[in-house]
């Protein structure tokens, strides 16, 4: 029985939240998910089947085949996915949000016509390559270039940490057009072909999330066509604060998804543990643990529907967004840590799932723009 409280929701947003489960679980049973860990390998067949069952285009315009979906659409999608694998959530996310919203917002026409009905289908996947070893969370310090030359941008430079690289088709890489620009000035967006002559990615063991893991991206004297830039040269910043807001929407989202995942599981586990002749849920100290991540878990999602209904609302929650980004991701770990804690040997073992939600749920405050930048931009709102 899950712990959600699914009022508020439409039946419509019911229907797709079963939809989604089923899907999931037809596509990506559990025992799957867990030797998929072990092996990195990504959830192809829950993804196609989410493209077939037209999932990919819910929150893309109608004029490329999407379905126009609301941000409340979306935060329901999101949401599911993370609540049944964070590995599936991510790796929809990371297409369809992190690098597919540049191309629908500020893509070409044609470029557009191209690659977005692609995305829908699932034909095509696409990776955000933006952070780089030197930078890190200092975007505006990239060192990576992309200098025209004829009808084409000539690329060099490396990034680093970047998700789903290995299984794109596509990546929208953040360059510096003109080297000698200040800091935020001079950064544009360009989409490159994963298979041009001079693009080299290399895998990433990381702790967590290792079905749609990070890696090293090399650009050598890639050649991409001019067509292929993003927005206007220069102007790659601007757009990156535009698309901040729905990013941070999806990284929430899944993050509250898996609270409930991870706060049920501990509660079923704790219901049968038997110590001292009964269940360990008899136990105050067991239920208090197991009600405060409940709290984490509610106070998580609270924040992440404020957020999409603000944004359905045409406002920009900046400060929402950053509050909902720390929140869900601080409350997500939290709630492995406490559920790793209640079932002590057993969460610490390989031989149950808390071991991996507590290394999926450990990146969440570090990505997307670490919790200590959202405070970061909270501060500045605040006139500090």
């Amino acid at each position: 029985m899950t712990l959600m409280n699914l009022h508020g929701l439409t039946d419509e947003q019911r229907m797709m939240r079963e939809s989604i489960l089923e899907i999931c679980e037809r596509h990506l049973p559990w025992d799957r998910v867990r030797k998929m860990d072990e092996e990195r390998e990504f959830p192809h067949e829950a993804y196609d089947a989410l493209a077939e069952a037209g999932y990919l285009g819910l929150f893309y315009p109608e004029k490329f085949g999407g379905m126009g979906g609301t941000h409340k659409d979306l935060t329901v999608l999101l949401e599911t996915l993370g609540y049944y694998y964070t590995g599936i959530a991510q790796g929809v996310t990371t297409t369809l949000i992190y690098a597919g919203m540049h191309v629908v917002k500020f893509g070409k026409p044609e470029v557009q016509e191209e690659i977005v009905p692609k995305i829908i289908s699932g034909k095509v996947k696409l990776a955000l390559a933006m952070s780089e070893p030197g930078t890190g969370s200092d975007v505006a310090g990239i060192k990576t270039t992309a200098l025209r030359d004829g009808d084409d941008y000539v690329l060099n430079g490396s990034k680093v940490w970047i998700t789903c690289a290995h299984v794109a088709d596509y990546l929208v890489v953040i360059a510096k057009t003109d080297p000698k620009a200040e800091r935020h000035r001079g950064m544009s967006a360009i989409l490159v072909d994963t298979r041009s002559p001079g693009v080299t990615i290399r895998p990433l063991q990381m702790l967590g999330r290792r079905t749609t893991h990070a890696n090293e991206v090399f650009f050598e004297n890639v050649r991409v066509p001019a067509r292929n830039l993003i927005g206007e040269e220069g102007m790659a910043w601007k757009n990156i604060m535009t698309c901040l807001g729905v990013e941070r929407l999806g990284l929430a989202a899944i993050s509250a998804g898996h609270c409930f995942k991870i706060t049920e599981y501990a509660r079923d586990y704790a219901k049968d543990r038997i110590q001292f002749g009964q269940p360990i849920t008899n136990f105050q100290v067991i239920q208090h643990k197991l009600v405060d991540m409940f709290i984490m878990s509610e106070t998580a999602r609270q924040s992440v529907y404020r957020v999409a209904e603000l944004l359905d609302a045409g406002q920009q929650a900046i400060e929402e967004t950053s509050l909902a980004k720390i929140i869900c991701t601080d409350n997500n770990f939290r709630c492995a840590d406490q559920g790793l804690q209640i079932m002590g040997g057993a969460g610490y073992s390989m031989e149950y799932d808390m071991q991996m939600f507590f290394r999926d749920s450990r990146v969440g405050p570090i990505g997307g723009g670490s919790n200590e930048i959202q405070r970061n931009v909270l501060a500045k709102r605040m006139g500090l």
